[in-house]
């Protein structure tokens, strides 16, 4: 970690310089795919940027580097933690705990919880690993189900037996439940209905009022069109094809 320098913003909450990230396919004679080449955005309190480009532009690998589940090639990843910078790129796993437990949300496409779990605990669960009484855990919890529509007689259940949008609110209601000052969305509205994507949206635009820096990926353009303050328009490395 070191200092804020004296030349950036202090309303700067995450930086990302010169980041590239190639995977190696071992299972096919070693071939390297370049997806991501030089990634430079900066991203300030109260503003949502959204990762824009074709499939296999690099968004996703993206956006899971921003978080630590992928480990660039070369590159910076500067996060504001705890009024310090952190280089997420040479961060220590206790390190990276740090950052998710208090500055760096995240919200995928897909719910991985532990079975059996009630999906109220589910929610609860990281306001409950910062020390938060549980009953202020668990009336925050509430509410966000109640905003995402989750029936009541859901909360109680494991939401591994949910439909695919029960599970994706679920996921969304976890992701909130924190006033991080950083968020990371991967599609969170892409197996809602209408309805659904406004209460997100909604919680969006109260997260960008209070001051979180987002990054995310939204295919549906009205939603984007919404929630973006900027674009990051992103093109494949060259001589990389994209599929379609």
């Amino acid at each position: 970690m070191k200092n804020l320098p004296d030349n950036t913003q202090y309303n700067t909450r995450l930086q990302v310089e010169n980041l590239s990230k190639t995977f190696v396919l071992h299972n096919q004679d070693g071939v390297r795919l370049p997806v991501l080449e030089d990634a430079n955005l900066q991203v300030n309190a109260g503003e949502c940027l959204v990762l824009n480009g074709h499939s296999g532009s690099g968004k996703s690998t993206l956006l899971r580097s921003l978080y630590a589940n992928y480990l660039p090639d070369r590159g910076h990843i500067w996060l504001r933690h705890q009024d310090q910078w952190l280089d997420m790129v040479p961060a220590d796993a206790r390190q990276i705990m740090a950052v998710r437990r208090h500055t760096l949300g995240w919200v995928s496409q897909f719910l991985r919880v532990i079975p059996r779990i009630s999906a109220l605990q589910v929610v609860m669960q990281p306001l409950l690993e910062l020390g938060i009484d549980p009953k202020v855990c668990r009336e925050r919890a509430e509410a966000l189900l109640a905003l995402l529509n989750v029936p009541r007689r859901l909360w109680a259940l494991a939401p591994s037996t949910f439909s695919g949008g029960e599970q994706q609110r679920v996921n969304i209601a976890r992701g909130f439940i924190v006033d991080y000052p950083v968020l990371l969305l991967d599609e969170p509205t892409a197996s809602l209905d209408s309805r659904n994507s406004a209460a997100v949206v909604g919680l969006i635009e109260q997260a960008k009022q209070r001051g979180a820096a987002i990054v995310g990926i939204f295919h549906d353009d009205g939603v984007r069109g919404r929630v973006a303050d900027r674009l990051y328009d992103m093109q494949p490395p060259h001589g990389l094809e994209i599929v379609r």
